[in-house]
């Protein structure tokens, strides 16, 4: 008969979580999350199997809150289109920011694409996941604003939703690269303006 556990898993994984996000996979060593965990490494490998899933794990439960954060503003119908757009945009300047005062390197999701979605198959399906959803979201938010007469580009509004995913880990990265605030904010509103030429 297994013994149960003795630790909050929800603790773990957020202590993992952050780990991660500071380090990188690759350079959180097994001895670094038992430190971060507060457990020894038998009951990490027992809860979890593996490093490799505890990251699984862990990112899963980073896009989880954050995804959710983001669709909540997103569907946010008291509010206009371009008026969800730009919050979402914001939102992601003031994250950004406070990363930086919590000495977070950006997002976790778009490290963890440039460390290892081109060679982690089960990493990269998990981002996928999260990606469609997200842009899924975006597309109809877009569709919305056109119908209103807001959003006038004519790209397509698929492309349009990749724009603007794109502008978002753009600004992720600058912010990692020490641009400012005001840098940060004129990028979100440059985006918002090519949607409503």
């Amino acid at each position: 008969m297994a013994r149960p556990r003795t630790f909050d898993e929800d603790r773990v994984l957020e202590a993992a979580m952050h780990a991660f996000w500071t380090n990188g996979y690759e350079a959180t060593s097994t001895r670094d999350l038992c430190e971060a965990v507060g457990l020894d490494r038998s009951s990490v490998y027992n809860a979890f199997e593996s490093k490799h899933e505890l990251f699984k794990r862990a990112l899963t439960r980073y896009i989880d809150t954050t995804t959710a954060d983001q669709l909540e503003i997103l569907e946010d119908r008291e509010r206009s289109a371009v008026e969800r757009i730009r919050a979402l945009l914001r939102t992601i300047v003031d994250g950004e920011m406070e990363n930086r005062r919590n000495g977070h390197p950006g997002c976790l999701t778009v490290n963890t694409t440039v460390e290892l979605a081109g060679r982690d198959a089960e990493v990269a399906a998990l981002l996928e996941r999260d990606l469609v959803r997200r842009l899924d979201v975006i597309r109809t938010v877009i569709e919305t604003g056109r119908r209103a007469g807001e959003i006038t580009s004519t790209r397509d509004s698929g492309d349009l939703a990749r724009f603007l995913n794109a502008v978002i880990a753009g600004i992720r990265v600058a912010a990692q690269g020490g641009a400012d605030r005001l840098a940060l904010e004129a990028i979100a509103a440059t985006a918002v303006d090519a949607l409503t030429p």
